[in-house]
C-alpha cells in the first residue's frame, strides 16, 4: 500500500513538473532570443520593413488604450448585470434568460465575436476600423467572464448582513450600494484581472474587426485607428526573414510583461480596497 502511494506522489509530482519544466524552457528561449532586440530603440520606435529598424511603440500605446477602453466598457455593464442577477432578479424570466445567454456566450470562439463586432459596431454604427470599435468587441468577449465571478463574488456575502441592514430599515438599494457591493469588490477586482488577462492577448477578434497590422503613426482619439502588440507579433511571426522572428520573440516578452505589470497593478488597488474594508 506504501508503495502504491509513493508511486501516485511520484506520478502526480511529475505531471506538475513535467509542463512547468516545459514551461520554462519556452520562457528561457524566448528570453534568449528576444534580448539582443530589447533596446530603448525598440520600445520607442515605429514599425518598419526592415527588422533592425522596427520598434513596438504604437502596438504598446494601442494595447493600454484598447484595455483602458474595454475595461471602461465591460465593467460597469457587468456588474450591473451581475447585481440584477443576484439581488434583484433571481426569479423573473428575463433573469433566466439573461442567464442561459450569459452560460452560451462563454462558450463561443473569440473569432466569432470578431464577426460580430465587425458587422455590429463597424459597419451597423459606423464606428469604422478604430480604437472604440476593437474595444467594444473585447468588451463582448470579457463580458461574461465579469458577470459570473462578480455574481460568485456576491454570493460569498453572508445574508445575514443584509438581513441585519433590512431589519434596521435600509432599502433594498442601500442594502446593495453600502453593505453588498463593498464586502464583493475583492472578487470582482480578481474577475476583472482575468478578463483583462484575457483581452490584452487576444488576436482573432482585432484581425477581423481590421487592425491595421503596420502602423506609423499613435493613435490620438478613441475613433482612431489602430494597432496593438499581439496584431504586430501576429505580422511579425508571419514574416519569412529570422530578423522578424527575434522581433516577434521581444514583442511576446513586452506583452507579457504589460500584462504582468497591469495584473500587478490590479491585485495591489485590490489588496488596498480590502485592507482599507477591514
Amino acid at each position: 500500500m506504501q508503495t502504491r502511494e509513493r508511486l501516485f506522489r511520484i506520478l502526480c509530482v511529475s505531471c506538475l513538473a513535467l509542463p512547468l519544466l516545459m514551461l520554462a524552457y519556452l520562457l528561457g528561449r524566448l528570453v534568449v532570443d528576444a534580448w539582443p532586440r530589447l533596446t530603448m530603440a525598440f520600445l520607442t520606435g515605429f514599425p518598419s520593413r526592415r527588422a533592425e529598424d522596427a520598434g513596438i511603440l504604437p502596438g504598446i500605446v494601442g494595447s493600454l488604450y484598447l484595455i483602458l477602453l474595454t475595461i471602461a466598457l465591460a465593467l460597469p455593464v457587468g456588474v450591473g448585470a451581475a447585481l440584477y442577477l443576484e439581488e434583484f432578479g433571481q426569479r423573473r424570466r428575463l433573469a433566466q434568460l439573461i442567464e442561459v445567454n450569459i452560460a452560451n456566450l462563454a462558450g463561443v470562439p473569440s473569432i466569432i465575436y470578431g464577426l460580430l463586432g465587425l458587422e455590429v459596431f463597424v459597419r451597423f454604427m459606423g464606428l469604422g476600423r478604430s480604437l472604440i470599435a476593437g474595444a467594444a468587441t473585447l468588451a463582448l468577449l470579457v463580458l461574461p467572464v465579469i458577470i459570473m465571478s462578480t455574481r460568485e463574488a456576491l454570493r460569498t456575502v453572508p445574508d445575514s448582513l443584509r438581513e441585519a441592514a433590512v431589519g434596521l430599515g435600509a432599502t433594498r438599494w442601500q442594502v446593495v450600494r453600502r453593505i453588498v457591493l463593498p464586502q464583493a469588490v475583492p472578487g470582482i477586482m480578481t474577475g476583472s484581472i482575468l478578463a483583462v488577462s484575457r483581452a490584452i492577448g487576444e488576436t482573432a477578434p482585432l484581425v477581423v474587426i481590421g487592425a491595421l497590422t503596420f502602423i506609423t503613426f499613435l493613435p490620438d482619439g478613441p475613433t482612431a485607428p489602430f494597432t496593438a502588440l499581439p496584431i504586430q507579433i501576429f505580422n511579425w511571426v508571419s514574416r519569412p526573414q529570422a530578423a522578424f522572428a527575434a522581433n516577434a520573440a521581444a514583442g511576446i516578452l513586452v506583452l507579457m510583461v504589460t500584462l504582468l505589470a497591469l495584473n500587478a497593478v490590479a491585485i495591489y488597488l485590490r489588496e488596498r480596497m480590502q485592507r482599507s474594508h477591514r
